[in-house]
């Protein structure tokens, strides 16, 4: 019997394609020792998800100011004039999405 230090094995199938992108990866990173790849991988490999929570919510509070915005603008198209008031109103729906884009709703998330 072999005097191995790692004593299990484990299995699992692959597509033709996905063992070629295997084989690329390995390459780019220089590991000829597929078992070695894998190991590596498998134990430090990152997997990335996406949380589309902030995004939805992001969505949300852009809708509401862009039907806002189109308010404001229903109002100058109709009469021609729109009052400091609708400006200043403007300008906080713009601070809003500046806001939004600072704290980090309009980057991608992941966990």
């Amino acid at each position: 019997m072999e005097n191995r230090k790692r004593e299990i094995q484990l299995k699992f199938r692959v597509s033709e394609e996905e063992k070629k992108f295997i084989d690329i990866k390995m390459k780019e990173a220089n590991i000829s020792n597929r078992e070695a790849y894998l190991r590596k991988m498998a134990i430090d490999g990152t997997i990335i998800t996406s949380n589309f929570e902030e995004t939805k919510k992001m969505i949300f509070e852009l809708h509401k100011i862009g039907t806002n915005i189109n308010q404001i603008a229903h109002i100058a198209n109709s009469n021609g004039d729109i009052s400091e008031e609708k400006i200043y109103e403007l300008k906080e729906m713009m601070k809003q999405i500046w806001q939004l884009q600072r704290s980090g709703l309009l980057e991608k998330h992941s966990i």
